[in-house]
C-alpha cells in the first residue's frame, strides 16, 4: 500500500491501482449457504455507488453522522468506505436519534426510525435482493443503488484529520483508523496476498479491523465468516484449506 495513504478510501485506491483483479472481500453466510467474492474492482465498484447515493440523492456532507446498524457482512464493508469517500462519520450501533442518517438491517428498522434523517435499509438477503416491499419510512439500498454512477469525486476533499468512525465508545479520524489498521495488520502478520479468515463481528474495532482494515491496508484480502463459531473443527479445516487461507482472527 502507499505510505501517503491516509484515509480507508485512500487505502481502496491504492489497491484498485496496485492489483485491481485480486479478491478484496469473500463473505460466507452459512445461515442461507451464501457465498460471495468481490474483486477489488468489483468492491470499488459498489463503494462507488454507495457514495454517490450518500452525497447525491442522500444529500451527506462530511462530518454528518451516520450510524450503521448492520451486522458484519459484505454490504456493511461497503458502506463503511463509501462513508469514507464522503467525509461521513460512521457510528457503529450508534443512537439512530443522534445521526443524520441510518443504515440498518433486518432487526433494527423499528430503532431506525428515531432518526429524523434520510433512512436506507437492506434486506441482506443473498446477492444483495431488494425488499418485496421496503419498510416504512426506508429507501431501499438495493432499489437506490444500481443506477448511481460507477465513478465517484467528492465535493470537498476529505480531511483525513476528522472524525471518521466512532465504536466501542471511541471516535478515530481517518488518518488513526489507518495507522491503527496498519499496526493490526503487522500484528496479525499479514502482508500483500495474505487471506485473513474473521469470524468476529463488527461492533468492536477488533472485528472491524480483522474483518476488513487491516487486509485492506496490508494488501491482503478478507475471508467474513460472521458464522464461524458454528462450524465444525472438520468445517473449519476445509474453509481454511478451500479459501486458501493463511493468517485466522476467531
Amino acid at each position: 500500500m502507499n505510505a501517503s495513504d491516509r484515509t480507508p478510501a485512500d487505502l481502496l485506491r491504492s489497491a484498485l491501482a496496485t492489483d485491481p483483479a485480486r479478491p478484496l472481500v469473500t463473505f460466507y453466510d452459512d445461515a442461507t449457504g451464501e457465498r460471495i467474492e468481490l474483486s477489488v474492482t468489483t468492491f470499488a465498484n459498489w463503494v462507488a455507488k454507495t457514495a454517490n447515493l450518500l452525497q447525491g440523492d442522500l444529500a451527506a456532507a462530511p462530518g454528518d453522522r451516520l450510524a450503521l446498524l448492520l451486522p458484519a457482512h459484505w454490504q456493511s464493508a461497503v458502506w463503511l468506505l463509501a462513508c469514507s469517500s464522503v467525509g461521513v462519520v460512521v457510528d457503529i450501533g450508534g443512537d439512530p436519534a443522534d445521526a443524520d442518517l441510518v443504515v440498518a438491517g433486518p432487526g433494527h428498522f423499528d430503532a431506525g426510525l428515531a432518526c429524523s434523517g434520510e433512512r436506507v435499509a437492506l434486506s441482506l438477503a443473498p446477492l444483495g435482493r431488494r425488499f418485496p416491499q421496503p419498510p416504512a419510512g426506508y429507501l431501499d439500498y438495493a432499489v437506490e443503488v444500481p443506477s448511481q454512477g460507477d465513478r465517484f469525486a467528492p465535493y470537498a476533499p476529505v480531511d483525513p484529520d476528522a472524525p471518521a468512525l466512532a465504536v466501542d465508545g471511541i471516535e478515530f479520524t481517518g488518518a488513526q483508523l489507518v495507522e491503527r489498521a496498519r499496526a493490526d495488520a503487522a500484528g496479525f502478520g499479514l502482508a500483500p496476498g495474505s487471506r485473513l479468515l474473521s469470524g468476529r463481528s463488527y461492533d468492536s474495532w477488533e472485528g472491524l479491523s480483522a474483518g476488513l482494515y487491516a487486509p485492506l491496508a496490508a494488501g491482503g484480502s478478507v475471508v467474513l465468516c460472521p458464522y464461524l463459531g458454528e462450524l465444525s473443527q472438520e468445517g473449519l479445516a476445509k474453509r481454511v484449506d478451500s479459501e486458501r487461507v493463511t493468517k485466522t482472527a476467531v
